[in-house]
């Protein structure tokens, strides 16, 4: 099993207006596959949090997913927001949301056009789901089935809408709660990063409040933990975000560790 990919708890103040977070990653392998084709980081000088699951033959999962990861946050590394973060675009959006909308439109062309140039990868694509923190406030975007959630006050909260052939039998009432559960067609995605010329990207603005921890994380993780599994162990960390990273890693594995398993997290302070 390749070795995880850890990145340490750190303090970090965005802005002079912004929450300051402490988050952590972890990536791992899992015990099935020979090759990891996630790609997850997050740069604390520009609040942004990105987590993409690449899909595709000759390693171009892990191409599809490293350019999406790279392409994203490089957009705002070049350019820093300047805009004061509440402004609004003529679509209501703030300007935050619109970048990295754009951000993300740009990621989706180059992959698909490296596609097209490369037979060998063809077909390639991620998932993709990001979140942006600024001053109070946090865009959220997802494409494909890795998912954010939120721990409030308590409460644990998927924030984003799975794009599969499983939710869509869900929405129209085919099949019911228990059955999705242990339904087989668990990675039936609708919706990816890099497989058409064009993208429909899920976006959301949500207030950050203090204490709030967001999780992105692969369907390597919620396909073997129950949500209210992974509501305990955030909750019974005693605040270590490594501690809790780790621990959900080590449940996926001993449940069978059939996928690649990734998740950032992150928590207002």
């Amino acid at each position: 099993m390749e070795a995880a990919q850890t990145i340490a708890p750190e303090w970090h103040a965005l802005t002079p207006r912004a929450t300051r977070l402490v988050y952590a990653a972890l990536s791992d392998t899992g015990r099935v596959r020979t090759s990891n084709e996630d790609s997850l980081e997050f740069d604390p000088e520009t609040g942004l949090l990105v987590l993409a699951d690449g899909m595709g033959g000759c390693n171009g999962g892990e191409i599809a997913s490293a350019m999406a990861l790279n392409i994203v946050l490089n957009e705002f590394r070049q350019f820093p927001l300047t805009l004061p973060v509440e402004d609004e675009s003529a679509s209501g959006l703030s300007h935050a949301s619109m970048r990295l909308c754009t951000a993300i439109a740009k990621a989706n062309r180059e992959i698909f056009q490296l596609s097209l140039m490369r037979a060998e990868l063809s077909g390639m694509g991620t998932t993709l789901v990001a979140a942006l923190f600024s001053g109070s406030r946090v865009t959220i975007v997802s494409i494909g089935d890795s998912r954010v959630y939120r721990l409030r006050q308590g409460h644990f909260e998927q924030l984003t809408v799975d794009h599969t052939v499983l939710q869509e039998q869900l929405e129209c009432g085919l099949i019911t709660l228990e059955q999705a559960r242990l339904a087989g067609n668990r990675g039936l995605i609708t919706r990816a990063l890099g497989v058409q010329a064009g993208v429909e990207v899920d976006v959301q603005e949500q207030p950050v409040l203090l204490g709030d921890v967001f999780l992105l994380c692969s369907d390597g993780l919620f396909d073997m933990v129950d949500d209210t599994d992974i509501q305990y162990v955030i909750e019974h960390a005693d605040g270590n975000l490594e501690s809790a990273a780790q621990h959900l890693i080590d449940i996926a594995n001993n449940k069978g560790g059939y996928d690649n398993i990734s998740l950032i997290l992150a928590r207002a302070v």
